[in-house]
């Protein structure tokens, strides 16, 4: 469990102090996968990166199975992060690595031999359905494979949390509804809690259990998904599904002009 306790987090001091956070409660259950949506600059990304440490909150407290986090330093710390995953957008691989040392790559941190380390790559590798590119390097890969490395790698040192920073968006749609099975498969069969912070609304629709809408640094909004989405009382959230709305209809109207198009210039051709 993740509990978040009045939580800010600010840069700079004084009359220069610019608060990116203001008073985040939440509380993320044991094995949920629970979305933080918001647009770009709402705080988003501050906020997980705060729940590993990432930043320190200017104050508050982040807690872990009831312990208390927000002060952990030295090996206190590496054991906290050791526990938490963390994939992200652009996938953070090493070029220089091959796909197995990039997923073996935290355990080296933790001097685990090589044997064992290398069996546990290899695992990794083939439960994210890429066993058989272990000697491949990242610049040889889809982003949709590289993201799986990704993947793989955060589970490395079987953390029982995986924070997913806008996992998806470099990703086309098709790729992105993989990653989001793969990842409702971890979350299913490791029973790890993902946090997953998206600005889609899709993804969050796809994958999330529950959803937390941020805006301005603040929690306007926050319950289960599907009931939120179908009556949201955020400003922000409305705005969000409106907009979605009209682009799905743009989009199908597109298509259907399209297939109209088509449809014609087939029957010229038959003529």
């Amino acid at each position: 469990m993740i509990q978040i306790d009045h939580l800010h987090k600010s840069y700079g001091s004084g009359a220069e102090a610019h608060e990116v956070l203001h008073d985040i409660n939440l509380t993320i259950e044991s094995g949920e996968v629970f979305g933080i949506l918001g647009s770009s600059g709402a705080g988003k990304s501050t906020l997980v990166r705060c729940i590993n440490l990432l930043e320190r909150p200017t104050s508050g407290k982040v807690l872990i199975d009831g312990r208390d986090v927000t002060d952990a330093k030295g090996r206190q710390l590496a054991d906290v992060r050791a526990g938490i995953g963390m994939i992200f957008q652009n996938f953070s691989l090493f070029q220089q690595r091959t796909v197995l040392r990039n997923v073996a790559f935290p355990l080296e941190l933790n001097h685990t031999p090589k044997a064992k380390r290398e069996e546990r790559a290899r695992y990794l590798l083939d439960l994210v359905g890429l066993a058989d590119l272990a000697d491949r390097y990242p610049s040889q890969l889809s982003g949709g494979q590289q993201q799986r490395v990704a993947i793989a790698r955060a589970l490395a040192n079987n953390p029982s949390i995986m924070l997913c920073d806008e996992a998806t968006s470099a990703l086309d749609s098709t790729t992105t509804a993989q990653i989001l099975d793969l990842l409702r498969r971890i979350n299913r069969e490791l029973n790890v809690t993902l946090v997953v912070i998206t600005h889609s609304l899709s993804v969050a629709r796809n994958i999330c259990d529950r959803v937390a809408m941020i805006d301005g640094g603040s929690i306007v909004e926050m319950g289960d998904t599907e009931a939120l989405f179908a009556n949201p009382q955020s400003d922000i959230l409305k705005t969000l599904i409106a907009d979605a709305k009209v682009t799905n209809h743009r989009h199908t109207h597109a298509s259907e002009v399209t297939d109209e198009h088509e449809n014609a210039q087939t029957k010229e051709e038959v003529k």
